[in-house]
């Protein structure tokens, strides 16, 4: 299978060291365009790959095509690429980009519309992806294996993708920002800096895993934590007089507005 990245930024790259690794493509087999040759040389030293200085070049015969360019750049990167488009898969990860603007901006390609995450880049992604028209069951299932390569990937209707774009494309900066609190948290009570951040960092790394791997619901497992009158319900009733439920949930909103207004 020969694949062809439009495109050699963070997700690229994450995508492209994906399927290399999980063997779904040989790094000779991928060709990686970018207009910064810095950007498309360092995968192709890394992986393998062939770095190609123009779009056409690493279209051409290409099976699938990922495109990893920024919104604005879509239209450009797309014309330059132009009838070798014809007859591939094209797997956008462009955010709030539709269907609908995708197949007018290249008519002849099948088209599937993802939003991944960035802990793509350690295997741990969480992508949901739709297809237009034109793409067939096999084209989903194929792009369901390029997706899932970099970590757990869901089919799903497009009117669904901007709530996705809120919850998990956006999500890694909640994260971090609820990480880096915990740390600021852990010094103002005495903690050193290094100390508070592994801490804060284990501290959402295991309770992640622990709610993947139990299958319980979140409030279950919020609940074997906080004894009666304990420390944790002491923090929990902190956090949720300051609102930071409710904070969370319309950031979700906000940016699932936000990737609306994008595609329009």
């Amino acid at each position: 299978m020969k694949i062809a990245s439009l495109g050699a930024g963070r997700m690229a790259a994450a995508l492209v060291r994906g399927l290399v690794d999980a063997g779904v493509a040989r790094g000779a087999d991928v060709r990686v365009a970018d207009p910064v040759p810095a950007a498309r040389e360092r995968l192709a030293a890394e992986l393998g790959v062939q770095a190609c200085a123009d779009n056409a070049a690493a279209v051409t015969g290409a099976d699938v095509v990922l495109l990893c360019v920024k919104p604005g750049d879509v239209p450009a990167a797309l014309a330059s690429a132009g009838g070798a488009l014809n007859g591939t898969l094209l797997i956008s990860i462009v955010a709030g980009l539709s269907l609908a603007r995708l197949t007018a901006l290249a008519p002849g390609a099948r088209i599937v519309r993802a939003m991944p995450n960035t802990p793509a880049q350690v295997g741990a992604g969480a992508t949901a992806y739709a297809g237009g028209d034109t793409a067939s069951a096999e084209d989903l299932a194929l792009a369901g294996r390029i997706l899932g390569a970099v970590g757990l990937a869901f089919a799903t209707p497009e009117k669904s993708l901007d709530a996705v774009t809120g919850l998990s494309g956006s999500g890694p900066a909640y994260v971090f920002l609820v990480i880096e609190a915990l740390s600021d948290g852990g010094v103002a009570a005495g903690l050193p800096r290094p100390l508070a951040t592994q801490l804060a960092v284990q501290t959402v790394l295991g309770a992640a895993r622990l709610a993947a791997e139990s299958g319980e619901h979140p409030a279950l497992l919020r609940e074997a934590v906080t004894s009666p009158g304990g420390t944790t319900a002491a923090a929990l009733g902190v956090l949720e007089s300051s609102a930071v439920r409710a904070a969370f949930i319309d950031a979700v909103a906000a940016a699932a507005e936000r990737s609306r207004e994008l595609g329009q």
